[in-house]
């Protein structure tokens, strides 16, 4: 059974040319600086997951491999955190599956104690 992380915005007015533009440096930053070639990381859909007022959706599915489930979602989470910075209007939903990723305004999107491990090991 896998285990993953959603996340979407949603507002009534799509993105903007500079929106858009941040967005994709977000992505790209992130994906260059991933560590790890043969798991997932942030992963957006095309057409804001469809949803009415949807402007932004992805999901990650996270790795079965135990030294690696908290690094990945660290940098996730950490991407999502910047998505969420450039687009401070909309309304925001992070889980993994069931859950609610909490929003802290200094930390941004985490659980508590996630990054008292060293997300570089492994």
């Amino acid at each position: 059974m896998s285990v993953s992380l959603y996340y979407s915005a949603h507002r009534p007015h799509p993105l903007t040319e500079a929106e858009t533009a941040a967005v994709e440096r977000v992505a790209a930053g992130h994906l260059a600086a991933f560590p790890y070639e043969d798991e997932e990381s942030l992963h957006l859909y095309g057409d804001g997951g469809g949803e009415p007022d949807g402007i932004l959706a992805g999901s990650t599915k996270l790795p079965f491999d135990p030294d690696r489930v908290v690094p990945v979602m660290v940098h996730v989470l950490d991407a999502v955190t910047e998505l969420r910075r450039a687009l401070p209007d909309a309304r925001w939903h992070v889980h993994m599956d069931d859950l609610d990723v909490d929003w802290d305004e200094t930390e941004g999107y985490g659980f508590p104690g996630m990054r008292d491990a060293d997300p570089t090991a492994g």
